[in-house]
């Protein structure tokens, strides 16, 4: 069961039309804009104060934190609602970085103070990811999550190809205290719109559904173990997560680590790289924008993992292509087949959970995109090493066409459908 708007105003208004709707992307893109900027900013602060060993602690400081807390945010979103983390999670980062760019207008940055950023930040994000990600059932109806994947991936892509180049200019303009001052500005400017957001109220519970919620017999760990015995035994989201962990893994190393690999032993160099990674987000916002523009996939199930799994294999090819325009154009199909892999899997996640168990469903499948899957850069590194980048295209290839072929043998997933 999910928590809708009324039918005959969502029948009106598509999302791509909804006002609500707008808003919560209008949040969404100032805030994940922001994202791009503050890491922007980070990264050349961190480059400026310590060492390379130094720099790089700092930038994985923040996803030990992501990792630990992340599960805890699910629950946290469902039990005080996503709007109200989102916007404390905002807040918290909007005062976090602009107090990082008053203190930098008084004194120099160190390491540890860079690194106790990124810690802060690394919690709140724990705290924001499955929030925003279970949002859309509350702002809009069913039969419109789809439309509002593809309009988010398009946000994404949009603040991928802005915040950069944003953070960059700013640094240029006037050091890291400009460029983590532009950042909670924008922070700062999704508050408004987050609270101009409707939200629908949570449906009655079904029969036999346990209650959640932070009564005096509850605890988070109680809440967090009815949500994983959720997942565990529902037919669709046990299997979808399944797909998830396991394509993942195989996707995230070749893709980001392994890319660049592969460009130092082809001899393409950073130009090279490039024109495959814009490659790799052109078809992702072409995936994007094919959703937000239909609405609907029918037989959403069979499409997601079809999708995954010709994206895989487009993996395997970028590794053999002899040159970047035909590597690149491999990667322009692993964005669109992959990208509309996720966003239908995003889509089948929020309207298949029941509302009450969203947050902390949405924490599960983000602990696995977004913690779990990064710790493949070490393996990835060492194999290429090992065996070349070829094999370890093909391997990740593999894993990935793995996580489509249990998505496709398993009958309740291959038959899901996206409410019409």
């Amino acid at each position: 069961m999910t928590a809708t708007l009324p039918a005959t105003e969502a029948a009106v208004r598509p999302a791509h039309r909804d006002r609500n709707v707008l808003r919560w992307l209008g949040a969404y893109t100032a805030s994940t804009v922001g994202d791009s900027v503050y890491y922007m900013a980070l990264a050349w602060a961190a480059t400026r104060t310590g060492s390379a060993s130094q720099t790089g602690l700092v930038l994985a400081a923040g996803s030990i934190p992501r990792a630990v807390l992340l599960l805890g945010g699910g629950v946290l979103a469902d039990r005080l609602g996503p709007r109200r983390v989102v916007v404390a999670s905002d807040t918290a980062r909007c005062l976090v970085v602009l107090g990082l760019a008053g203190t930098l207008l008084l004194t120099s940055p160190t390491v540890w103070m860079l690194i106790a950023v990124a810690l802060v930040f690394g919690a709140v994000d724990a705290l924001f990811l499955p929030a925003v990600g279970a949002l859309p059932p509350r702002i809009t109806a069913a039969s419109q999550l789809a439309r509002v994947q593809g309009m988010r991936g398009l946000a994404t892509r949009t603040a991928n190809v802005v915040g950069a180049p944003l953070g960059g200019l700013a640094v240029a303009l006037g050091g890291p205290v400009l460029a983590f001052a532009a950042a909670g500005v924008l922070f700062a400017v999704s508050l408004p719109l987050l609270l101009a957001v409707r939200i629908a109220p949570l449906p009655a519970h079904g029969a036999g559904e346990p209650e959640t919620g932070a009564g005096p017999a509850r605890t988070a760990l109680r809440d967090l173990t009815d949500g994983l015995r959720y997942i565990r035994r529902h037919r669709v989201l046990g299997p979808l997560m399944l797909v998830v962990a396991v394509s993942e893994l195989g996707f995230v190393g070749p893709l980001n680590l392994g890319l660049i690999l592969l460009s130092e032993e082809r001899g393409w160099g950073a130009s090279g790289m490039g024109w495959i990674v814009a490659a790799f987000g052109t078809g992702a916002g072409l995936s994007a924008l094919l959703l937000t523009v239909r609405g609907r996939i029918p037989r959403a199930g069979l499409v997601m993992s079809a999708a995954v799994l010709v994206g895989a294999g487009a993996i395997a090819a970028v590794a053999y292509l002899p040159s970047v325009p035909l590597a690149a154009a491999a990667a322009v199909l692993v964005g669109l087949f992959a990208g509309l892999g996720g966003s239908l899997c995003g889509a089948l996640v929020q309207s298949t959970a029941d509302p009450v168990y969203l947050g902390r469903v949405t924490s599960v499948s983000t602990l696995f995109t977004h913690a779990l899957a990064p710790l493949s850069y070490p393996v990835t590194g060492a194999a290429v090493a090992l065996w070349g980048t070829g094999p370890v295209f093909v391997a990740g290839a593999a894993l990935c066409a793995a996580g489509a072929l249990i998505g496709l043998a398993l009958a309740p997933l291959r038959r899901a459908e996206l409410p019409d």
